[in-house]
């Protein structure tokens, strides 16, 4: 059986670490599917890096306390922390989102116009 990842408790969640989750634009692709879709395995994020790069980039998200993860079997599911960023950091969460929303567009627009 595969040891379970370890998860900041509420109050082991901090700002710093909250930005600096969401400094890297794969992590910030990551967490719009996961409010999109919900609960995903870890494979769906292999469009956004190889598969070593992509646990690292999960492992990140996760010490930052913005998704839990849990083990079945081989896979690995993870999910947002909604109510525990709710409830540290109220309106974080869905204004990270919304600039990624923004800066998502913003890239379509320019691919377009290239």
């Amino acid at each position: 059986m595969s040891k379970q990842p370890t998860h900041p408790n509420l109050d082991q969640i901090e700002l710093n670490s909250i930005f600096e989750a969401v400094s890297d634009p794969i992590r910030r692709k990551i967490l719009l599917d996961l409010s999109e879709k919900g609960e995903s395995n870890c494979s769906a994020f292999l469009i956004y890096a190889p598969k070593t790069n992509l646990s690292y980039h999960m492992g990140k998200l996760r010490d930052a306390g913005m998704i839990f993860t849990r083990y079945e079997g081989t896979q690995r599911f993870s999910i947002i922390r909604k109510d525990d960023l709710e409830k540290k950091f109220p309106g974080l969460l869905e204004t990270i989102l919304k600039s990624v929303r923004i800066e998502n567009d913003q890239e379509e627009v320019f691919e377009i116009q290239a």
